[in-house]
């Protein structure tokens, strides 16, 4: 018994010390690869640290290839830019040309054309309709004691002859004659005018046009005092009223066309100047111009609008849209000057088209223009300027 106690406890000893040197072999195998796995990292990370100063060298060293353009003079057409609203050219405000009453009928709605004289609004003629009867009778009244005055005096005169009637009785009965015929025209008078003013009663449109507002309804009772009852555009037609600065008002004589586009649309009316302003607003220093422009639905009086006006044509350089940035203290673009050196020229800008933007002053049109990525240039920096024709 107790050789074979010896046998197992010599057994599990040769299994601990086989474990044990299994455990350290696989210590041992964990350190070398965490030891080679730093190594690597350690000498990637030198490499890369050693390389990177010749890469920046020879980045530094390079000259970057830049797009610039000569520009040379271009003809342009001169716009000035202008805001504004919109107006009737010719408004026409309606009110009570008679005596007024009770509106019965609104016959119109704002948007409506009318013609020249046609009703807008009936007012009640009731009281004035037996007015204009009773007259109309008092005429045939007169018309009949004339006729009586007339008979008379025929009689007359075939007894003067007889010496039955005396020469002054002739004349009191052609006194009365012609009084009676008097009387008759007095009354046809006042028939024609009663007529008249029923015929005014109604409220009608002076001339042919465009309803604007209404402000009447049925039910309503008017009079001399109540003030404009509709609104029109005569011969719908409309202008806008721009305020222009008092330089450009001396560029845009009467007759000069014009680009009007309603504020929220993209259409473009055309329309003609047709008056300048006399005078100038000594607060703003700016006035106004007036441009005609033919009716559209688009176009609604107190709306607002720009201009586009057209003042004549001009000799400028012009430039593609991304050669020219604006800063602080204004527009400007980078030009190409001695030994390749980036320069700043500080410009004005003129009219902006699909073409270009033209440049009014600050270029002479034969300079090397930077056409892209001015953003990332400095003054001073050398480039290798490539050439790109012009715009045009």
């Amino acid at each position: 018994m107790d050789s074979l106690a010896g046998y197992h406890d010599e057994s599990d000893n040769r299994r601990r010390r086989t474990r044990l040197i299994i455990a350290v072999v696989l210590i041992v195998v964990a350190l070398a690869a965490a030891w080679f796995a730093f190594s690597s990292g350690k000498g990637d990370g030198a490499a890369t640290a050693g390389g990177a100063p010749g890469a920046a060298g020879k980045g530094g060293d390079s000259v970057p290839n830049i797009t610039v353009v000569i520009p040379g003079r271009q003809s342009v057409q001169a716009t000035i830019s202008a805001n504004g609203t919109i107006a009737a050219r010719r408004e026409m405000p309606i009110g009570i040309a008679g005596e007024g009453g009770q509106v019965v009928r609104v016959l119109v709605e704002p948007g409506q054309w009318v013609g020249a004289g046609q009703t807008l609004a009936v007012i009640d003629r009731a009281v004035q309709t037996q007015q204009a009867s009773a007259l109309a009778a008092s005429i045939r009244v007169a018309q009949a004691d004339a006729s009586l005055a007339q008979a008379e005096l025929e009689r007359a005169e075939a007894l003067v002859s007889r010496g039955f009637i005396s020469k002054a009785d002739m004349d009191r009965k052609r006194a009365t004659r012609d009084a009676a015929n008097a009387r008759v025209r007095v009354a046809q008078a006042q028939y024609a005018e009663a007529q008249a003013r029923n015929t005014r009663l109604n409220i009608v449109a002076p001339a042919a046009g465009l309803v604007l507002t209404r402000q009447v309804e049925p039910g309503q009772v008017v009079g001399a005092g109540s003030g404009v009852l509709f609104r029109m555009a005569r011969g719908g037609e409309m202008e806008m009223m721009a305020q222009m600065a008092e330089a450009d008002l001396q560029r845009v004589p009467v007759g000069t066309r014009a680009t009007v586009t309603p504020v929220g649309t993209d259409l473009n009316i055309a329309g003609q100047v047709w008056q300048v302003a006399p005078v100038i607003n000594a607060d703003t220093r700016q006035g106004m111009v007036r441009i005609a422009i033919p009716y559209s639905s688009a176009l609604r009086p107190g709306g607002f609008a720009d201009a586009r006006l057209i003042a004549g044509s001009t000799e400028a350089p012009l430039l593609p849209e991304s050669a020219v940035q604006s800063g602080p203290e204004g527009n400007f673009v980078l030009v190409v000057g001695k030994d390749n050196k980036i320069e700043r020229k500080p410009v004005k800008v003129g009219a902006v088209s699909d073409d270009g933007v033209s440049i009014a002053s600050g270029l002479t049109g034969n300079e090397r223009v930077v056409v892209l990525a001015g953003a990332f240039l400095n003054v001073g920096d050398t480039v290798k300027p490539v050439l790109q024709k012009s715009s045009q």
